[in-house]
């Protein structure tokens, strides 16, 4: 997805300690709601080696590619260049940057959990992306959930 030169597009970045799970989940529920209409990074305080499997497994099975992610560093320059941090656990580790508002998920870490304990976290981050974007992007046509009804 890209974003037009013209038109101005948000950036959100989320941050949480390995950049493994939650954070990546984020990024990629925003990027497929958004269309287009935010830019999203991730990237952890403590970076791991890579994305944890049980959450690439549940994010491939709802048709999101997680083939090109790799866990990276949280900078204060990433910070100063979104309009929004979103902190996913990382608490007072994360850079503070003044100007930048900052909001606080408190998720539980997918790392390690069973598939459903997983599918519950990504279904909580589903809805708090969702809930954003509409916030933020008055206008946008919404489409529906990847998640499975029921």
């Amino acid at each position: 997805m890209t974003v037009e030169a013209d038109t101005y597009a948000p950036q959100v970045v989320f941050a949480c300690v390995r950049n493994g799970g939650r954070s990546v989940a984020a990024r990629l529920l925003t990027e497929h709601y958004a269309d287009g209409r935010m830019i999203a990074l991730s990237a952890g305080t403590q970076p791991g080696e890579h994305i944890h499997p049980e959450v690439a497994e549940v994010l491939e099975r709802i048709g999101l590619d997680t083939s090109g992610e790799q866990p990276r560093l949280l900078t204060r320059t990433m910070i100063a260049a979104s309009d929004l941090a979103v902190t996913l656990g990382c608490g007072e580790e994360c850079p503070y940057v003044p100007g930048v508002t900052y909001r606080d998920w408190p998720v539980d870490d997918p790392r390690g959990q069973d598939e459903a304990a997983v599918r519950r976290i990504v279904a909580d981050l589903d809805a708090r992306v969702r809930d954003l974007l509409l916030e933020l992007l008055p206008g946008l046509d919404l489409p529906p959930s990847v998640l499975p009804a029921g």
